[in-house]
């Protein structure tokens, strides 16, 4: 499956921004789809996990309560929704489709999109 993330920029602390990652290629609704980060310096990590149906979601304790995941199975899109942005969410986004065996760790996934960098200002 072929990712394509955007919707990314620069954003005062508090403020939101919300990404989109369109996929092709395969069927989309087969994969769990997920959103990782990177920040300078840092690993690659988890942010988001959405089920294959929508219906289950989860995230990293340090984006509970301000992010939100999201997909449409008709539009084979996934989309995160940050609200009250911080400058440590400062990072490049990326969105990742994987089987569903795991959850959290780079090596879950499958495919990954380009990236989208997320820049917060304080």
């Amino acid at each position: 499956v072929q990712l394509q993330a955007s919707g990314g920029g620069l954003v005062q602390a508090g403020g939101s921004l919300g990404l989109s990652c369109a996929a092709s290629g395969r069927t989309f609704s087969n994969y769990i789809m997920s959103w990782f980060r990177q920040a300078p310096g840092k690993e690659r990590e988890f942010v988001a996990r959405i089920s294959r149906s929508g219906t289950s979601t989860y995230y990293a304790d340090s984006v509970k309560g301000r992010f939100t995941i999201s997909r449409d199975n008709a539009k084979n899109t996934v989309y995160l929704q940050m609200n009250s942005l911080k400058p440590e969410d400062t990072a490049v986004y990326y969105c990742a489709a994987g089987p569903g065996f795991g959850v959290v760790l780079v090596r879950d996934y499958d495919y990954w999109g380009q990236g989208t960098q997320v820049t917060v200002s304080s």
